[in-house]
């Protein structure tokens, strides 16, 4: 009689939720993959997942019916075994920052999960530009005061935007990125040192290349008919290109399975194993359709709990991975940068633009118009000026701090607090969505200015402008010098010129 498979380690979100370091991610639900739910199916086959002691489940507003299904849980379970909840709330940013927005949101997410508090809020920003997300979790955090949320997460959020955010105040418990063997943005930059002196467990997704890393794919060609693929490979297909191809994802691919029958595991298992072992991760997300057949992959999920990556085991994965290229940026910058990883290869299925304006502001720069961005700063009209000012294919823009929208500064009198880093990013975005109002782009730059008020933190803000610029992989001319700056909080001041198109071709003299 075969053993039976072990129990899954647990962990807990903020020292007090406690889950297995398997969750259930349903966002096959969320089509690509079948294309009808049965929703009493798919709470049949959450039985089994939940005796196994896989009882929590990871989904969003937009996984289809997934929220539905926890629901239909609730409403049966009649006394059974309790599960682990968490969803996601993924808003378009349309300028819409009221609490009303968000608190129909959560109450949707609660009315369709059939629950009184959510475990798990996780929020996504899709354009860091767009203070709306500032706004939204400020809206979440006083939902978790009220206990309609536990605990508030983000998702696909870099290591500047986290370190801003918690410098600002805001609670965030966990961060869902994307991480394995071949993905290794998590371990390379910032991220994994700014959860760790934070207490911010990351929820690693992507630790099976939607099924890649297996023996399947082991020795067998690149796929070719991307559209015969589903969503998830699809999706992670881009990501192998990005880290250097076939060739090299086929290394790594062959050391996995040299590791596998070490250990008499299947190479999934020791994919897993090795996100498990990288110190910040709480927990991996696994996909399951929830169906008839989901079960049959249950004992090699869990096989990843029977056995130990040793020395020679990392050696071995290690000298494959340097076969390996960087995927270019931080943690989340497939989904606000070229290359972008997602299943369509842009942001398609995500993010609309508004063409109405884009429309109006070429007319107006056709007609030669002088064109100001004016925003809700009480400032601008008392003192005659605006955020910035085009004139033909030049963009100036005025002195920028860190401050919050009007909507929160009851909250966070200034962004990043006391951390001159954090207020550097937070200007910088302020500046790049002026002139994105205008018709540029932060590659547009070709000049910027920063004050700041304290000299020691002259390294912490010229790093922070070197990263947000190398992003666009441009390097504008620049002064840095110490000033008096007005208002005690504010830490940082920038200026910014741009000419619109500059940044399309870069040419290097050295």
């Amino acid at each position: 009689m075969a053993a039976p498979p072990p129990r899954p380690e647990v962990t807990t979100i903020a020292g007090k939720v406690e889950i297995p370091r398997i969750i259930n991610g349903l966002w096959q639900l969320a089509g690509g993959h079948d294309p009808h739910v049965d929703i009493g199916g798919a709470v049949q086959a959450m039985a089994p997942l939940i005796e196994a002691g896989l009882s929590c489940f990871d989904m969003a507003d937009h996984y289809g019916d997934a929220e539905l299904v926890i629901g239909e849980y609730n409403s049966n379970s009649d006394g059974g075994p309790r599960i682990t909840a968490f969803t996601k709330w993924c808003p378009q940013e349309n300028k819409n920052r009221s609490f009303e927005q968000a608190q129909a949101a959560v109450d949707l997410a609660l009315a369709r999960m059939k629950q009184k508090s959510i475990a798990l809020m996780q929020y996504h920003a899709w354009d860091y530009t767009d203070e709306s997300y500032l706004c939204n979790l400020a809206h979440l955090q006083a939902m978790q005061d009220q206990g309609k949320i536990d605990f508030i997460g983000l998702t696909n959020t870099d290591a500047a935007h986290l370190e801003l955010l918690l410098h600002s105040g805001y609670r965030i418990a966990t961060n869902q990125v994307s991480c394995s063997v071949i993905d290794l943005r998590l371990i390379k930059g910032r991220l994994s040192s700014v959860c760790a002196e934070n207490d911010v467990g990351i929820l690693a997704y992507g630790t099976l290349l939607g099924g890649y890393l297996s023996e399947k794919w082991l020795g067998a060609p690149e796929p070719r008919d991307e559209a015969a693929l589903n969503w998830s490979l699809r999706k992670y297909l881009r990501f192998i290109r990005a880290a250097g191809g076939w060739g090299p994802f086929q290394e790594v691919l062959k050391a996995l399975s040299v590791v596998s029958k070490r250990h008499g595991v299947p190479i999934t298992a020791v994919a897993t194993r090795w996100v498990l072992d990288v110190p910040v991760v709480k927990a991996v997300i696994v996909g399951s359709r929830l169906s008839a057949s989901s079960n049959k992959y249950t004992a090699d999920n869990l096989s990843a709990f029977a056995f130990s990556l040793d020395d020679e085991d990392r050696a071995l994965i290690l000298s494959a991975q340097q076969r390996l290229s960087d995927i270019p940026g931080d943690c989340g910058d497939e989904y606000r940068r070229p290359p972008f990883l997602t299943t369509a290869g842009d942001l398609s299925h995500h993010i609309h633009e508004n063409s109405d304006a884009a429309k109006k502001l070429a007319e107006a720069v056709a007609n030669g118009s002088r064109i100001e961005y004016r925003t809700s700063s009480k400032w601008e009209p008392i003192a005659g000026y605006c955020r910035a000012v085009r004139t033909g294919d030049l963009i100036r823009v005025s002195g920028t701090t860190a401050n919050p929208p009007p909507q929160i500064i009851d909250k966070v009198p200034v962004l990043g607090g006391t951390c001159a880093r954090c207020q550097a990013v937070a200007s910088l975005d302020i500046i790049a969505r002026s002139i994105k109002a205008l018709g540029g782009t932060l590659a547009d730059v070709v000049r910027t200015r920063i004050m700041i008020q304290n000299e020691d933190d002259c390294d912490a803000v010229s790093e922070a402008h070197g990263w947000v610029l190398g992003c666009e992989k441009v390097r504008p001319a620049n002064t840095l010098t110490g000033a008096h700056l007005i208002g005690d909080e504010f830490l940082v001041e920038i200026e910014a010129e741009a000419v619109v198109g500059s940044g399309k071709s870069v040419y290097v003299v050295e």
